[in-house]
Order: C-alpha cells, then sequence, then structure tokens
C-alpha cells in the first residue's frame, strides 16, 4: 500500500513539473507571437490539467492579443474557479472590464486577485500592469505604480523590470523605461524583448538607423525571434514615412521584414490578418487585395474580411465596391472594433461621387454624406489630420471652397499635426475666397466663419511670423467682411504685412508681386488714417507714390492730405 501511495505522489509531483515545463514554453512561445501555436498547446494543457487556471489565464491573455475579448472572456471565467492559480483569471476579466470601459468592475476584480495572492504577489502585480497598459486609452500611471510593486516585490524579476520599463515609456519617462529595459536584460539575457525595447526608445526618437542597427543586434542573438523582424518592418515603414524620397526603398524593405516576421510565426487566418493591416498602413493596395480575397477563402465571416476588400477595393478606383465593402464591415463588426481610417475610407470612395471629372462639385449629397463620415473619422483618430488635409487641398485646388474650409477644420482638431499651421492658411484663404463675391446678406450669414477665419490667420501669424501673405490675406478677408470693426482689423494686417516685408531688405522688395501687394497695402492704410492720423496717411500715401506714380488716387489724396 505504502508503495502505491508513494507511486501515486510521483506521479503527481511528476506532473506538476511537466506542466512547469509546458506553461513556460507557451510563455516563450506567446512571447515570439506564435499565437496559433501557443493556442493549441494551451487548450490542449487545458484539457489534460483542467485544475490549472494558468493555463485558461494564459489562453485568455493569447485571444486578447489577437483583439478577441468575447473568447478571451469566455476562458478567464472558466479558469476563475481553479484550485491552482484560478484568481489570476481575476486579473483578465478585470483586463477586460478596462477595455469595456469599466474601471469599478475592474477594481473589484483587482481586489478579490490580490486577497488570493501569496505573499510575495510579483507575477500579480505585472499583469496588472499590463492590464492597464495594454488598453485603446491606457492609464500609465496606474500601470507604473504596479510595476514598482512587482519590482519592489522581487527586484531580481527580469519580467517585473521589463514591465515597469512599458509603463514608465507610455508614461513619457524615457530615462527611467531606459533604465528598467537594461536592468532586464542584464538580471536574464534570454529575455529579447527588453533589449528590442531599447531599440524602439531609440526609434521614438527618430534616430531610425541606429534603430536599426540596435534591431539586427538582437536578430544576431536569435535570427528567428519574430517580434524582432516585425520592428524592424515598422522602423524601416516609420523612416520611409518621414522621409518621402526613401519611402518607396524603406517601404519595400519594410513589407520584406514583415513577410520573414510571417514565416518566423505562423501563417493562420490570425497571422495573414495582422500582415493585411500592415498592407493597409504601407498601402500596398494590390497585395492588400490578394490577402482579403485568401483570407477570406479560410474565414467566410470574420467582418475585417470587408474592411481590407473595402480599402483594397478604393485604391485600386473601384469605389463603388469599396461603399458596398465598408458597409458591410460596419454591419457586422463590433462597433468598438471600427477605427477612425475605416470612416475615412468608405469617405474617400463617397468624395469620388460628389466631384466630376472637371473637378466640379456636383453631387452636394454626397459630400455631406462623406464629411459625416469624415467627422466620426476625426472622432476615433486625431492622427488622421494629415489626410483629412490632402483631402481639403484637393477641394481647394478643384475650387470648392466652402467644402474645403468644413475638411480643413476637421485637420484643425489636432494641434500636434505636422501641417497644423499650413491647415490654418488654407482654412482663412478657403473662406476669404468663398465670400468675394457674396451678398451683404450672405456675408452676415458667414459671421461664424469669417471669425474662424481670422483665428485661422492670426495661428499662422503666431507660429511662423514671418510668413507675410498670412498678414496680406488676413487683411484682405477683414476688407470683405466690411464692418467698422473688420476695418480696424484690416489696418493692423497690412501695417504686420508692412514691416514683415521691409524686415526682408531690397532682394523681397523688388519682386513685382511683393510691389503689388504693397501699394495696396500703403493705399489702405493710407485710406484708414486719412480722417484722423494726417502724418500716417500722408507717409502711407508717399510710400505707395514711389511704387505707382501714376495712380489717380494716391495723387488726389495726397493733394487733399497736404492742403
Amino acid at each position: 500500500m505504502k508503495s502505491v501511495v508513494l507511486a501515486s505522489t510521483v506521479a503527481i509531483l511528476s506532473a506538476t513539473v511537466v506542466n512547469a515545463q509546458d506553461i513556460e514554453q507557451v510563455k516563450k512561445t506567446i512571447d515570439a507571437e506564435k499565437y496559433s501555436e501557443a493556442r493549441k498547446s494551451l487548450k490542449s494543457m487545458i484539457s489534460s490539467s483542467p485544475d490549472k487556471g494558468r493555463n485558461y489565464f494564459y489562453l485568455g491573455q493569447v485571444y486578447l492579443d489577437l483583439d478577441k475579448q468575447d473568447s478571451a472572456k469566455i476562458y478567464f471565467e472558466k479558469g476563475r474557479t481553479a484550485k491552482d492559480a484560478g484568481h489570476l483569471n481575476l486579473i483578465g476579466l478585470a483586463h477586460v472590464e478596462l477595455m469595456n470601459g469599466n474601471r469599478t468592475g475592474a477594481n473589484e476584480h483587482i481586489t478579490a486577485a490580490l486577497q488570493n495572492a501569496k505573499k510575495k504577489d510579483t507575477e500579480e502585480q505585472i499583469f496588472i500592469a499590463r492590464a492597464y497598459l495594454n488598453q485603446e486609452h491606457p492609464d500609465h500611471s496606474k500601470a507604473v505604480e504596479a510595476a514598482k510593486k512587482a519590482v519592489a516585490s522581487d527586484p531580481k524579476s527580469a519580467l517585473a523590470q521589463l514591465v515597469l520599463g512599458d509603463a514608465q515609456l507610455g508614461n513619457k519617462n524615457v530615462n527611467d523605461a531606459y533604465s528598467a529595459y537594461r536592468n532586464a536584460f542584464d538580471l536574464d539575457n534570454t529575455l529579447l524583448r527588453a533589449k528590442l525595447q531599447l531599440a524602439m526608445i531609440t526609434r521614438n526618437a527618430k534616430a531610425y538607423p541606429e534603430s536599426i542597427k540596435a534591431i539586427n543586434e538582437v536578430i544576431a542573438i536569435n535570427p528567428n525571434y519574430g517580434p524582432a523582424h516585425r520592428e524592424l518592418a515598422e522602423t524601416y515603414f516609420a523612416w520611409g514615412y518621414s522621409d518621402p524620397k526613401k519611402f518607396e526603398e524603406n517601404t519595400a524593405k519594410a513589407l520584406e521584414s514583415y513577410r520573414k516576421y510571417m514565416t518566423l510565426t505562423d501563417t493562420s487566418v490570425d497571422s495573414r490578418m495582422r500582415y493585411a493591416d500592415f498592407l493597409i498602413i504601407t498601402k500596398d493596395w494590390k497585395a492588400l487585395e490578394a490577402e482579403a480575397l485568401a483570407i477570406q477563402k479560410m474565414d467566410k465571416v470574420n467582418p475585417r474580411i470587408y474592411r481590407y476588400l473595402g480599402f483594397a477595393s478604393l485604391e485600386t478606383g473601384k469605389n463603388e465596391a469599396a461603399i458596398n465593402a465598408f458597409n458591410e464591415f460596419f454591419a457586422k463588426s463590433n462597433p468598438r472594433k471600427i477605427r477612425g481610417r475605416d470612416y475615412l475610407g468608405i469617405a474617400k470612395a463617397k468624395m469620388s461621387y460628389a466631384v466630376d471629372a472637371n473637378g466640379v462639385l456636383n453631387n452636394p449629397t454626397k459630400f455631406n454624406e462623406a464629411l459625416v463620415d469624415l467627422q466620426k473619422a476625426a472622432e476615433l483618430d486625431h492622427r488622421l489630420s494629415n489626410e483629412f488635409s490632402e483631402l481639403g487641398v484637393k477641394m481647394y485646388k478643384q475650387k470648392a471652397y466652402l467644402e474645403a474650409a468644413k475638411l480643413f477644420e476637421l485637420a484643425l482638431k489636432h494641434k500636434e499635426s505636422r501641417t497644423y499651421t499650413l491647415d490654418n492658411y488654407y482654412y482663412g484663404q478657403s473662406i476669404f475666397i468663398a465670400s468675394i463675391d457674396k451678398t451683404a446678406d450672405q456675408k452676415a450669414a458667414m459671421k461664424p466663419e469669417f471669425e474662424k477665419a481670422n483665428a485661422a490667420f492670426a495661428e499662422v501669424i503666431k507660429n511662423s511670423p514671418n510668413t507675410q501673405d498670412a498678414y496680406l490675406n488676413k487683411g484682405k478677408l477683414n476688407r470683405v467682411i466690411d464692418t467698422e470693426q473688420s476695418k480696424k482689423e484690416a489696418l493692423l494686417d497690412y501695417e504686420g504685412y508692412v514691416k514683415v516685408v521691409t524686415s526682408k531688405g531690397e532682394a523681397e522688395l523688388a519682386k513685382e508681386a511683393v510691389k503689388k501687394n504693397l501699394l495696396e497695402a500703403y493705399t489702405f492704410i493710407g485710406s484708414s488714417y486719412a480722417t484722423t492720423d494726417k502724418v500716417k496717411a500722408i507717409a502711407a500715401f508717399e510710400e505707395a507714390k514711389k511704387i505707382n506714380p501714376t495712380d489717380a488716387y494716391i495723387t488726389q489724396s495726397l493733394q487733399v492730405l497736404k492742403k
């Protein structure tokens, strides 16, 4: 009997060791972003060891990485009652609640999980930090707090240092993040993710060659570490995007690196969809269309396929097909899965029907439908401002000025945009040109637009004080408005123009276009001061006369003023 008991004990201990080895291997598989392989292993482990809570928890984490919240929640719910480490699944459920915006529910799950944790709660705090980080709107402060607790619980935990680095980086404490990543790699030099994150800090500083060198150092350690090839792809793309001269060359390298990443991870539907997402940002539309059709053969019900078909159709000139595909995507998708760029895509397709072949706006209804979609896009993703700007410039060149102004107004919602100052200029110009031939009643109705146009020109002047045309066109706008207050503003605008132009010296003053604008400015200044300050009025008209000595109005004005 004793030998039977001993044999049973050995078997239990042996199973525990095997499971521990299995979960460590799975963790490495997840870190290598081999999600399909990890998912199969974890399902098998759950089947053989249904009392192991970690198995459910890690499977839930895989589903979260694949953006499948519903599946993740199912396994967290199943795993929460497991005898061994079931409480980790409460942190998984907290993660889901945070993704759904339910902070109260998340806090309740976190509190319950910590009550069931051991005295040393390093693992729990690491996952709590991750839950706060891996959100659409991360709570970096909470993540830093949890990560610091993890480090305090076990200062020699490389994973605790890694998550502290991620939290500090998100919190914009770059120096602290760098130190944490370096500590993580020093503690465990097999933790390539930490070394890779050091390269990402370099990339964030836009030091692309240095970042690529650092990523290649990771690849040299382990050529089969997939995430390094993905980050290499994204770094090449970022470099190409920031330097148009290198866009084609670096985008080609980016796609090559991403294809390498695919061969090292898996070719499941999930993996191919991540590749399709990358094809969207690299604008390889033919490849995207081929990939979308291939995915559709593997999974006919996934709504994301319609997103890919929508973009591929849009960019290959099949606008009606694009509209239909995007509408299918919107109808079949969870609203939380819809991105700003999706609304931008359908808006572009609709815009193609708003303007005829000659660039004339002939379908206001379609334009207004597109504008509604663009407003949704702006609400979801302010980073799309450059796209709104491009659409605005296109409409401006097509002389649809009021419509262009509406697009520039969307672009201006993101003040950090690289085109922000230029968009302000275009907005002001659009309203100015659109208002030139308007009646007095129509101008009165445009009062809100006039106020915004004046503010837009003022923003250009603030950000770029030497942009002389901003002063000039602001002055012209205020003359078109033609109220007592606007005339006073116009006087200041024209004086600003004169000051900037004259400060640039003789070379600028000799330009014919500048002479013409100065003549307009001096004449208006002279006229404005004629009844209030004769000295200033005479000085302005004298300058105007130097430019055009034969102008009758200037000559007559000087004669009257000098009497």
